[in-house]
């Protein structure tokens, strides 16, 4: 028998039955189902997995398989066609250099490159193994390889249960947003990348934060892109200068963090989201949301407010979201969340350059979201980033007063800390290096040149907290070789 096609037999065979129920009522056991239709236990399972994963029927341990409520609320359809002009723009008339491309990956490296044994990692962009679910990942990658069918090749937008999953991850169970609008990605990197070349032609501006992570400038900058940045205060992206940045390069893209920005760590306000979609949508242009830290919530944060996609009918916002920061940094496993004809046009570069994201490792994901592990795992996780950022920031009042971020963050990984004015920053992360710690300097998040000197200080990237007051020490005396302290 073959439980791959069964499967989907039976889910077209339950999804017409589903018409005799009503809301909440119960359907007959999987014993029952595997004895009517004469399938094994494994098609059943996988059965009502599609469905659940559908909304069609709500699976409640204990006590069974029920009919879901219909989805309500939906938000009607937007008008999209707008699209159409801002994807076929001529180039802007100050693109000289169209076509000119360049990578630069230093800033990427700078987090990807691990130190020295010895050296306490205070640098690092994911979680430290002592961080990650590596048990609920072991067994999601145990049951995904029993799964019949993993190992053949999947859909190219990526397995229909997990686009679905991300969907509701990202708009809510009465969102705008749907599995047809989602395309799974080889993490977020892959998810920016694609983006960005389906958005702008070589040569075209991009509009950036400034400061902004590094592996997204690097990213623009190989496809011929050129960022233009738009300074960020304390309250994230300034809008005001926003709107005379698309007035003056005529761009098409915005690229942004709304939330728990890297590096600052601010949250756009609620005044500034809607004035960022004002302002795209009044530019005819695309808001590129990167949304990396949704899941590094700490557990002392006040509620955060949903994605700049989810409520978004018009298509302004191409939303990135990824698994990799919360989970372990080889699952790699993003999405791309967009409506209207943008989508096809970032279907078609993606399987363009890898064909699609590898299925065992989407049925890995989709096996570890959809267990009550995962939502165990970021319980403890916003715990230790608590636990971890609250350390680093005792360590550093107690080490370096003058250097404590006036608003902590309370999402993210990390601190961004501002130098005295003159400080080389290249010489105390080289110093730190040689004592014993690794730190990032702050110059690759600027686009341009840097008003002021900065470091960034992860506090994810070592095994244990006594590492962190350890590396704290260390920066002190980095910093006072240097003559970089605050006064």
């Amino acid at each position: 028998m073959n439980d791959g096609s069964s499967s989907g037999q039976l889910v077209a065979t339950l999804r017409k039955e589903l018409d005799r129920y009503s809301e909440g009522e119960k359907l007959p056991s999987n014993r029952a189902l595997v004895t009517r239709h004469r399938v094994s236990p494994v098609t059943v399972s996988r059965a009502i997995a599609a469905l659940a994963a559908e909304g069609l029927v709500a699976s409640r341990p204990g006590s069974g398989v029920f009919k879901a409520a219909a989805r309500r609320g939906t938000a009607a359809p937007g008008d999209v066609s707008w699209q159409e002009v801002a994807l076929s723009a001529d180039l802007p008339h100050t693109a000289v250099d169209a076509g000119n491309r360049g990578t630069d990956a230093t800033g990427v490296l700078a987090t990807l490159n691990a130190p020295p044994a010895e050296v306490i990692d205070l640098n690092g962009g994911y979680l430290d193994a002592a961080l990650q679910p590596e048990r609920a990942l072991a067994a999601a990658l145990a049951r995904a390889g029993r799964r019949p069918g993993t190992w053949s090749r999947p859909p190219v937008e990526g397995l229909a249960e997990l686009r679905d999953w991300f969907a509701r991850d990202i708009a809510g169970p009465d969102g705008s947003l749907d599995a047809s609008d989602v395309l799974i990605t080889a993490g977020g990197q892959g998810a920016l990348t694609t983006a960005l070349r389906a958005l702008a032609p070589p040569g075209a501006v991009v509009l950036v934060e400034s400061p902004t992570y590094p592996g997204m400038l690097a990213v623009a900058r190989a496809a011929g892109l050129r960022p233009v940045p738009v300074p960020v205060d304390a309250d994230g992206v300034r809008t005001d200068l926003l709107g005379k940045a698309f007035a003056a390069t005529r761009a098409r893209v915005f690229v942004c963090q709304p939330l728990f920005h890297n590096p600052t760590g601010t949250v756009l306000p609620p005044q500034r989201r809607t004035a960022v979609l004002d302002i795209a949508r009044a530019a005819g242009a695309f808001v590129v949301e990167d949304d990396f830290a949704r899941r590094l919530v700490h557990a002392d944060s006040p509620s955060t407010p949903p994605p700049l996609a989810a409520d978004d009918p018009d298509g302004v916002v191409v939303h990135v979201r990824s698994l990799t920061k919360a989970a372990s940094p080889s699952l790699r496993i993003g999405a791309l969340a967009a409506r209207g004809p943008v989508f096809e046009r970032l279907r078609a570069i993606q399987v363009v350059d890898s064909f699609f994201v590898p299925r065992p490792l989407q049925e890995t994901a989709l096996e570890l979201v959809g267990s009550p592990a995962w939502a165990r795992h970021l319980r403890a996780l916003a715990d230790a980033l608590r636990e971890r950022r609250t350390l680093m920031l005792t360590a550093l009042g107690r080490e370096m007063p003058t250097l404590v971020p006036d608003r902590p963050p309370h999402g993210g990984y990390h601190l961004w800390l501002r130098l005295r004015d003159g400080a080389d920053e290249h010489a105390v992360t080289a110093t730190a290096l040689r004592l014993g710690v690794a730190v990032t300097a702050g110059s690759p998040y600027f686009t341009a040149e840097a008003p002021a000197p900065h470091l960034r200080l992860s506090y994810v990237s070592t095994p244990g907290t006594a590492q962190l007051e350890a590396g704290v020490r260390l920066l002190r005396q980095a910093l006072v070789q240097n003559s970089a302290l605050l006064e």
